[in-house]
This record gives structure tokens, C-alpha cells and sequence, in this order.
């Protein structure tokens, strides 16, 4: 079994209802953390197979697949999917599990 290891990681800073960030629209958060990632680790992002995001509340502007939203947002390639996990307080570790197990059962290498 191959093994998985974390090279990186960002996120988007915590918002709250009318504060600060709420004129910015969550796919442009998003777009920043993975442009981010990118430009810190030098990966290419056509390697990347797929984008695993969580997202709190899947409702508003970020309702849909936020993950291949951002993504896209970023200029990043089209051809690269993305899914979304909203596991209530959960979601970003669940995320980080379900892209360690692609990784894990040989299904995705990056």
C-alpha cells in the first residue's frame, strides 16, 4: 500500500456573517489558497486528479461543487474534477481523508 504524506497546506481565514470577508465571494478564497499551494509547492496542477475541498454549509455562493469552482477560479486546468465534503465541523478532515485514501489505495497519485 502506498503511502500518502502531506506536502503543504492553506486555508481560507474564518468568516463570520456581515464581517469582513463577507463581500468576498467564497470561490475567490478559495482560488487564492490553491494558487497558493501551487506556486509554494511547484507541483504542476495538470498532475493534480482531483480537488477535495471542505466546505461548511454548502448554501449561497459556495452551493455546488466550491472545490472545482475555486479551482477554476485559480486559471487552473479544466480538466482536473472536484469534489466537495460538508461534514458539518468535520469537512476539511474528512477531506484530507478521502484524498489520502486515492493516494493510499493506488487510485491517485497526486
Amino acid at each position: 500500500m502506498a503511502e500518502a504524506y502531506i506536502i503543504d497546506t492553506v486555508r481560507t481565514p474564518v468568516g463570520r456573517r456581515g464581517g469582513g470577508l463577507s463581500q468576498v465571494h467564497s470561490a475567490d478564497l478559495g482560488a487564492h489558497v490553491l494558487t497558493a499551494l501551487v506556486e509554494r509547492t511547484g507541483i504542476d496542477p495538470s498532475l493534480v486528479e482531483d480537488v477535495v475541498f471542505g466546505c461548511l454549509d454548502t448554501i449561497g455562493s459556495q452551493s455546488g461543487d466550491i472545490a472545482r469552482t475555486c479551482w477554476l477560479a485559480a486559471g487552473l486546468p479544466e480538466e482536473v474534477p472536484g469534489t466537495t465534503v460538508d461534514r458539518q465541523c468535520g469537512s476539511s478532515q474528512q477531506a484530507i481523508h478521502f484524498a489520502a485514501q486515492g493516494v493510499m489505495s493506488g487510485t491517485q497519485d497526486l
